[in-house]
C-alpha cells in the first residue's frame, strides 16, 4: 500500500513558512517522498501500520492548512495516470516493490 499525504499549508508570515519547512522536513524524515508539490508519499505493509505514521503527522502538524492522509492500494498507485510530464526517476525505480534500497 502507500500512504498519501496531501496538503494545503499558508506562507503568508515567517512563523507559518517556518511551520511549512518543518512540516516538510518531518515529512522526509518519516520516509515520505515527493510526488508533487504538496503531494508525498510512501509505502507501507497495511493500514495498521498506516496508523503509525498518521500519529507521527499528528504529532507535528501546523497550526493553520489542510492536511489529508489517504491509503491506496499498490495496483491503485500503479494505475495513476500521469496526463502531463512523466513518472519521476523514484516512481520508475520503486514500481510496484515495498522495499528498494538504493
Amino acid at each position: 500500500m502507500r500512504m498519501m499525504c496531501l496538503f494545503d499549508l499558508p506562507m503568508d508570515t515567517p512563523k507559518q513558512q517556518r511551520q511549512y519547512r518543518i512540516f516538510r522536513k518531518e515529512l522526509i524524515r518519516n520516509g515520505f517522498m515527493m510526488l508533487q508539490y504538496s503531494v508525498y508519499y510512501r509505502s507501507i505493509p497495511n493500514r495498521s501500520a498506516g496508523k503509525k505514521y498518521q500519529n507521527a503527522i499528528e504529532y507535528f502538524l501546523p497550526e493553520n492548512g489542510e492536511i489529508r492522509l489517504m491509503a491506496v492500494s499498490e495496483k491503485q498507485f500503479e494505475d495513476m495516470q500521469v496526463l502531463v510530464g512523466s513518472k519521476s526517476k523514484q516512481e520508475t525505480i520503486v514500481g510496484n516493490k515495498n522495499l528498494v534500497i538504493i
